[in-house]
């Protein structure tokens, strides 16, 4: 029993365990580890525990196998810190258990294992016709770019098992799809001149030839449904790969890839952990590159993280080694068809008919609005929500990082920021836009999200004659609120007293539309807050409505219910006196 760390140069990194004494290498199905990459032969090594030690055995492979970068020519014992390189591989092999009672240091090669002349592959072909071509010795990294083998094993202790039907599957996927590119090189097609549909007609064709001879060669499992499998490598060569699937289900809110063989999804409000993977990192780079490149965004080692957006609007985030260990990650929050209604936000519990009646009054008397709350609480739909009730004559213009709001009105103009070019520059900011979209006439401004300097530009806009802009930010409670405010004005660069920070966000913002996550996967307005003004150099808030939380139910739903303070905000008691008619039954709690 051992554990082994494999890493793939410039790919992650993963610990897999095995409960017996002998696994093979190779790059068919059917070895326990396979490594389909045109350097590793079909049978190209072994590892065998036997007298308390760890022996790798080369299987007449036509590139060889090497260890710590010298070409072994027999049976060689390895130890933990010892690095064996198969093509493009990088392993470690380690004692799973007993490991005091394991020899730790190699005796003289000859003395600890028999040669392994005439191997029987049982006809499967390990001694391979290739030709033969003595590669370079490979170069082992730097010690701190390998993960220790105690971290691997500790690491492999903690892991899921996963379904080796699965693992098979997976491994079946990347073979046809390391086939389909050899496939297309040898025919030379211009990829970059078909259009879609004749690229994705002879990719499938060619997906199918690469099954059928596969089939003829017994290579491919009887239990295989041949046009599930075809559909998934054409997804991944062309498409989105597994994400195709999930970026179609309307149960399905985000989609998180921690690497290759990791997929988490939310699915109504609750986070699982998807039986769909990607074949390899390299896999997932690609479909980063069909994501980014259409906007004219990038992602490289000089640039290794980038916000983006599909064609239906969904939002991604991409971030990729070496900044993202494990491997590249994607991050996706699916942009909804169908716009949801402040009725939908009733009848999900997320606020009441009060609170969403009170939330209207106050985008109709024009009163600047902040929605606070963490990530995933559901900021944004909110937004998009009250947005809506702003009166269809009146200049609406949006700013986004990436844009994803989606407002009924006519009258609306919409703006997104750009990131720098190749040479780092071209960059317009947030708060670029900000700047200029107040020489825009706009009735309204609508932000999607204010992180740094752009605030200041955000107050004094709603100071100055532009009443009834939104926005939102990241905070937990409406006192955070105004402390994450004080904190992204000083980050414009501006010194300004803290004072006249306060008085300016007193001044400037009204009601503050607090918003959370639970953890049964519900999101609730938990506070709608008023500013009242300043007491000596504190700003004053008066909650108006909130929710009491009450404890859980016994299938862990949150248990609560939304109350009224019977406090009254200022502005309505000045359309009382201006008679514009207001339902102040509101504010009494049932």
């Amino acid at each position: 029993m051992f554990l082994v760390t494999l890493e793939e140069k410039g790919g992650g990194t993963e610990q897999i365990e095995f409960e017996k004494n002998e696994i093979t290498i190779g790059r068919l199905a059917g070895n326990d580890i396979v490594l389909a990459k045109g350097n590793v032969s079909k049978y190209h090594s072994k590892i065998v525990e036997k007298d308390g030690k760890l022996i790798v055995v080369d299987m007449k492979s036509t590139n060889g196998t090497f260890v710590n970068g010298k070409k072994i020519a027999g049976p060689q014992v390895v130890k933990p810190a010892d690095q064996i390189f198969i093509g493009d591989y990088i392993i470690n092999v380690e004692p799973l258990e007993e490991q005091g009672s394991m020899t730790r240091t190699a005796p003289p090669e000859e003395e600890y294992y028999e040669e392994e002349e005439g191997y029987d592959d049982g006809g499967q072909g390990a001694y391979e016709e290739e030709p033969y071509e003595e590669p370079p010795p490979p170069q082992a990294p730097a010690a701190n770019a390998r993960m220790p083998a105690s971290l691997a094993s500790a690491l492999a202790k903690n892991k899921k098992r996963v379904d080796p039907r699965l693992e098979a599957y997976t491994r079946l996927q990347k073979e046809i799809h390391d086939r389909l590119i050899e496939y297309l090189d040898l025919r030379r097609m211009d990829m970059d001149r078909l259009g879609d549909d004749e690229l994705w007609r002879r990719t499938e064709k060619a997906i199918r030839d690469i099954i059928d001879q596969m089939e003829a060669d017994g290579e491919l499992p009887p239990e295989v449904d041949r046009e599930e499998l075809l559909t998934d490598v054409i997804n991944e060569a062309l498409g989105l790969g597994p994400l195709e699937a999930f970026l179609a289900s309307d149960e399905i809110s985000e989609i998180m890839v921690n690497h290759a063989n990791q997929i988490y999804i939310e699915r109504k409000g609750k986070l699982v952990l998807s039986e769909k993977t990607f074949s390899s990192n390299q896999a997932v780079l690609g479909v980063i590159e069909r994501i980014v490149a259409p906007i004219g965004r990038r992602i490289d080692e000089s640039s290794p993280l980038v916000d983006a957006r599909l064609k239906d609007g969904s939002r991604v985030n991409a971030i990729i080694p070496p900044l993202a260990l494990k491997g590249p990650c994607i991050t996706i929050r699916k942009f909804k068809k169908d716009s949801l209604k402040i009725q939908d936000l009733i009848k999900y519990k997320t606020v009441t008919a009060q609170m969403a009646e009170f939330l209207e009054m106050c985008v109709k008397a024009r009163k600047n609005i902040v929605i606070s709350g963490g990530t995933g609480s559901g900021k944004t739909t909110t937004l998009n929500i009250i947005s809506s009730f702003i009166p269809e004559d009146e200049r609406i213009v949006t700013v986004e990082d990436a844009a994803e709001l989606q407002l009924p009105q006519d009258h609306w103009v919409q703006l997104e920021s750009r990131p720098p070019n190749l040479e780092g520059k071209g960059a317009i900011t947030i708060r670029d836009l900000v700047k200029n979209c107040l020489r825009m006439r706009p009735d309204r401004i609508v932000v999607g999200e204010c992180r740094a300097g752009e605030t200041l530009d955000m107050l004094q806009a709603m100071n100055t004659g532009h009443d009834g802009s939104l926005t939102t930010l990241h905070a937990n409670t409406p006192r955070d609120a105004i402390a994450r405010l004080e904190t992204m004005v000083l980050m414009s660069g501006m010194e300004l007293p803290v004072k006249a920070i306060r008085e300016q966000i007193a001044s400037a913002v009204h009601i503050i539309v607090q918003q959370t996550r639970f953890s049964d996967g519900t999101r609730k307005i938990c506070y709608i807050t008023e500013i009242a003004g300043m007491e000596v150099d504190i700003v004053t808030l008066q909650d108006i409505f909130y929710f009491k939380q009450e404890g859980f139910t016994e299938d862990g739903k949150v248990r609560g219910r939304y109350v009224a303070s019977g406090f009254v905000p200022k502005f309505y008691d000045d359309l009382q006196r201006k008679g514009i008619p207001v339902n102040m039954s509101i504010f009494r709690e049932d």
